[in-house]
């Protein structure tokens, strides 16, 4: 567990990436730390949409592409999701892998979960952004630069259909936390999806779609 922030250094790594803050800043981190050898982006059972954060298959594949890293989808239900995951860990490490690189920040249970699959595959795991301070997270998101919009939110966590479609700020944060919201959205309030930053090799321009209503979800399409 000490070593979970530290784990990327020097080694060869495959980073669950879903497409927001989170997972773009450990990222950036593992990049900087050793060799990043690809992208892992579980997906919806029909393939079209991301597990997590219902990002469009082209949305994730523009991102890929921008990174400039290949993109392994994985399909799978929520009952098949820990022996998908796992294979595709296997895969990872059939191809030179040495360590699962998340973004997790804080909740034990997460990274317990993710330990536990990536031994099951024969990999350590990392979390750059293991135990860091969550605001100071989201400040570094914005002054690096990343550009974050909020594609889905839980209205029964106190978040509004009006913040769909904003973009990740200190101002956004601030008003969040005067709104008892926890700024990274840990709990499940919010997600983003970047479009732009130091690691993206050029911004996606991107177009809002629809609003998909699921309650208490309120997904946010974005197009390219």
């Amino acid at each position: 567990m000490n070593t979970w922030k530290q784990n990327a250094a020097n080694k060869k790594s495959i980073v669950s990436y879903s497409g927001g803050k989170d997972s773009t800043l450990a990222l950036e981190w593992a990049m900087k730390q050793g060799e990043v050898m690809g992208l892992l982006v579980m997906m919806e059972e029909q393939g079209e949409r991301s597990r997590s954060h219902a990002t469009g298959s082209e949305l994730v594949r523009a991102q890929a592409k921008a990174i400039g890293l290949p993109v392994f989808e994985v399909s799978a239900s929520w009952a098949t999701y820990e022996e998908a995951f796992v294979e595709a860990l296997k895969a990872a490490k059939e191809a030179g892998a040495e360590v699962l690189v998340t973004g997790d920040i804080d909740l034990l249970e997460h990274g317990l979960w993710h330990e536990q699959v990536a031994a099951r595959a024969g990999l350590q795991l990392a979390m750059p952004l293991w135990q860091e301070e969550r605001k100071s997270i989201v400040k570094e998101v914005v002054e690096r630069g990343y550009r974050a919009i909020i594609v889905t939110i839980n209205e029964s966590l106190g978040m509004k259909a009006s913040d769909l479609g904003r973009e990740l700020s200190i101002e956004f944060m601030n008003e969040l936390i005067e709104r008892g919201i926890d700024p990274c959205g840990e709990q499940g309030e919010f997600h983003t999806t970047v479009i732009d930053g130091p690691c993206f090799q050029q911004a996606l321009d991107v177009k809002v779609g629809r609003e998909v209503r699921q309650d208490p979800y309120v997904f946010l399409e974005l197009t390219l």
